[in-house]
């Protein structure tokens, strides 16, 4: 049984690791060294839209280690069988983390996806200007949301460290 859940805490944590690790470098080294390498705004934003796909992808595997992973640990409790309770605040931030990603991938980002090509698609200054424009507005709450999707992936990864840490003052 201990053997399971260390494995099972591992995979909890390179899942964690995955969905804000993934986004960090998406953001901090991907992005960048796309603009200034593709040379053009298209070739270079229909390049992140499918980074972003494949990232939403890895998100929905480590969402599914995440459930399975805290389940788990949850009904070992329940049996008696571990003592480290999930804590509420456990429970909201992977559930906060789960809506948000969720209205990401299936809602927002197929959205901005589809502005997006038809920004690159239109002919016309005017018309090409108007479609950019609908597109970076549908584009604002998605970013916002993946950075917030970040912090709340840091702040279950606090709350997991903290619940190892026994200090006695």
């Amino acid at each position: 049984m201990r053997q399971g859940l260390i494995a099972c805490i591992t995979c909890e944590l390179l899942a964690l690791a995955i969905w804000i690790g993934g986004l960090i470098v998406l953001v901090a080294a991907v992005i960048p060294a796309v603009f200034n390498t593709f040379g053009g705004q298209d070739s270079g934003g229909f390049f992140l839209t499918r980074a972003f796909d494949g990232y939403n992808r890895l998100v929905l595997g480590a969402a599914t280690i995440l459930i399975l992973g805290i389940t788990w640990r949850a009904w070992l409790v329940q049996q008696g069988k571990a003592d480290d309770e999930i804590s509420r605040t456990e429970w909201l931030l992977l559930g906060g983390m789960l809506l948000t990603a969720g209205v990401i991938t299936f809602v927002l980002h197929p959205q901005a996806a589809a502005l997006q090509a038809q920004a690159f698609a239109s002919k016309g200054d005017e018309t090409r200007k108007a479609a950019f424009e609908a597109f970076f507005q549908m584009h604002k709450p998605v970013r916002v949301l993946y950075i917030v999707n970040v912090g709340l992936g840091i702040a279950l990864l606090t709350v997991r460290v903290r619940s190892w840490i026994f200090v006695k003052e």
